[in-house]
């Protein structure tokens, strides 16, 4: 066994504080990562205060994971001692049902097993990346690009591969109209991928406040979503709508602003549903959608479109002892983009 120093939430409501957890043996195929950055994800929070459902306590949160391998077992073969890798948002799954045999273990029909909050293979509860070290079977270890900055790559694992999965499922291109609702930790990238894919870029915010910055990452068009006519302007526009944020919208809105045969995709996860009206899918022929994390040849395949493209999360970089400060201003959007924990500082 090996013991790692971590965070770890103890309820709904109280702070994390610091622990020590153990990590299982190294099995024949498994990789020790000595970690390195861990970013802060709204799922983090969201999983941590129960919005999703019961928790068992204590958790340790973490899917955005970047370190250095430390330790391989006898039968790995993709992973080396020394070598710069990350764990996203899952550690395993089936193997066997039609989705994971298609290379889509995303979508494991009998439940991937989840970085955190999760029961592992030995009959425990999974223990995400706010921690000195993990262990993970090699299959779902990543290979992070030289050219990637090791502090900026941690948020790729999760919210990198969530923006980047359905605009490559699209098909976004040139002469693609592309809106992201929101400039957060996942549209900030959602609006660098779609750019570099060749698309023309329009950011739908709450306000202009953002403005600058979203034309600095790549958008062509800013429009404010508390201006009424602007959803009259824009009707009839995109090919795809990315909703990033987390809270309830008004989806027909959104969906009147689809050309024919456009989709609204929704990667953002409100704890409340969000109701559809049949009738604003049938004008235009229009699709509304969701769309998860990717699997794991399209986290490399991100990956290495980063690296190819040079993009890189914006991050703030802070120290174990300011997670639960992070926590308040993720919640009140005070972040530009994405917050990376230093696990030195553990």
């Amino acid at each position: 066994m090996t013991t790692a120093r971590a965070y770890t939430a103890t309820s709904a409501t109280d702070p994390l504080v610091p622990t020590t957890i153990e990590r299982r043996p190294v099995g024949p195929h498994d990789v020790l990562i000595d970690i390195a950055y861990s970013g802060i994800c709204h799922s983090d929070i969201s999983t941590v205060r129960g919005d999703w459902g019961p928790i068992s306590y204590p958790l340790v949160p973490g899917h955005e994971i970047v370190g250095t391998v430390a330790q391989v077992g006898s039968e790995v073969s993709r992973h080396r001692v020394g070598d710069r890798v990350g764990v996203g948002c899952m550690v395993n799954s089936c193997r066997e049902c039609v989705n994971c045999l298609a290379g889509l273990e995303n979508y494991c029909l009998n439940g991937a097993t989840f970085t955190y909050n999760s029961i592992d293979r030995d009959g425990t509860p999974t223990q995400g990346g706010y921690a000195t070290q993990v262990v993970v079977v090699e299959d779902f270890v990543l290979s992070v690009p030289e050219s990637i900055p090791f502090e900026a790559a941690a948020p790729l694992l999760c919210a990198g591969v969530t923006t980047y999965s359905p605009l490559a499922h699209w098909k976004v291109g040139p002469g693609s109209k592309v809106a992201v609702v929101g400039l957060g930790g996942l549209g900030h990238l959602a609006v660098k991928f779609a750019h570099a894919m060749g698309a023309a870029v329009t950011v739908l915010s709450q306000t202009l406040g953002k403005k600058d910055d979203g034309l600095r990452l790549g958008a062509d068009h800013y429009y404010a979503t508390s201006d009424a006519s602007n959803f009259t302007t824009l009707a009839n526009t995109f090919d795809l709508i990315v909703n990033t944020i987390s809270a309830p919208i008004d989806v027909q809105a959104y969906l009147s602003l689809l050309a024919l045969d456009g989709t609204l995709v929704n990667l953002g996860a409100p704890a409340q549903p969000l109701p559809v009206s049949v009738f604003a899918l049938m004008g235009n022929r229009r699709s509304f959608a969701a769309s998860s994390i990717g699997s794991i040849a399209e986290t490399q395949q991100m990956l290495n479109f980063c690296a190819e493209h040079a993009i890189a999360p914006e991050i703030e970089l802070i120290t174990a002892a300011d997670i639960n400060t992070a926590y308040e201003r993720v919640l009140t959007s005070d972040v530009r983009y994405r917050f990376v924990i230093d696990a030195a500082t553990l």
